[in-house]
């Protein structure tokens, strides 16, 4: 599910949680650890990807995702009572599965191999401006993480370059109409300048590929293993409501791999996306990101 949504909570045994503000931070925030080994693991997966000789954004990101594959699903790690940098590759959603592989993908492009250039890449994707900035800070929409990602040459979406490219236009308001599921929103700072930011989204217009048009061969040619993918819903208020990436198999047919809710961890999806969404009831079509080098 969307980051925004509230889903369960599944508690991971491999360590228990702590808070560190380390004294040398890439983005000189404090930050939040899942468990005291995380800076060794990913300076170990960064240093796996660089000598897998990868050199292309979808390559790497696909590359670390199977890395990922069979790590629990886990919602609401990225929440406390004070907004921190939250490094957790142990427990992952469909959003923040997004953001590891795009952090892990980013450091290696960059030539970089420490764990503090991966939380400089994390947070310059997660927050708005590429600065935590508080709760509010964080781009929570994906329609706001999209535009705010691809004005500062991080993403770039191709859906509209897709062929049989559609629009919708939502008014994305869901934290703000539903402010009882945020426990940080009962801060009335932090509720308006949550709401402030809505503003922009209002009768939003953003461009999708319907579900019926997944099993087109020109869709299907037009999308890469490694792409970042986002199911539209029909949800009032929201725009995405689940996050993961582009899979192809050698017949050019397209999957997706995902932190699943339903599987409760990483995976590849059995069935391909078109057979995937053909009888979802809440899901219209897909969006699709695209790394930029």
């Amino acid at each position: 599910m969307n980051k925004i949504i509230l889903g369960m909570l599944v508690l991971a045994a491999s360590c228990n949680s702590t808070t560190t503000p380390p004294t040398q931070a890439a983005s000189q925030q404090e930050m939040r650890f899942h468990c005291e080994n995380d800076t060794t693991e990913i300076n170990a997966l960064l240093k796996k990807g660089y000598e897998s000789g990868l050199k292309t954004p979808n390559e790497l990101v696909s590359y670390y995702a199977h890395e990922l594959l069979g790590r629990p699903y886990v919602a609401h790690t990225l929440e406390g009572d004070k907004e921190l940098l939250t490094i957790n590759i142990d427990e992952l959603d469909c959003t923040t599965f997004v953001e590891t592989l795009y952090a892990l993908t980013r450091t290696t492009l960059n030539g970089r191999y420490s764990w503090r250039d991966y939380a400089k890449n994390l947070e310059n994707l997660r927050y708005r401006g590429g600065k935590m900035d508080g709760y509010a800070s964080r781009l929570h929409y994906i329609s706001d993480w999209s535009i705010d990602n691809t004005s500062r040459g991080n993403l770039k979406e191709i859906t509209a370059d897709i062929d049989g490219v559609q629009y919708k236009v939502k008014n994305i308001n869901f934290m703000s109409t539903h402010r009882d599921l945020y426990p940080a929103l009962r801060d009335s700072v932090t509720f308006e300048r949550v709401k402030s930011s809505e503003v922009g989204y209002r009768q939003h217009r953003f461009p999708y590929i319907r579900k019926e048009y997944l099993g087109s061969k020109k869709v299907k040619n037009a999308l890469q293993s490694g792409d970042f993918v986002g199911l539209v819903t029909k949800q009032e208020g929201l725009d995405i409501s689940h996050m993961g990436i582009i899979e192809k198999d050698k017949n050019g047919e397209i999957f997706m791999l995902d932190a699943s809710m339903k599987g409760m961890e990483v995976r590849l999806e059995k069935q391909n996306m078109n057979q995937m969404l053909r009888n979802s009831k809440n899901n219209i079509g897909i969006r699709v990101w695209r790394m930029i080098k």
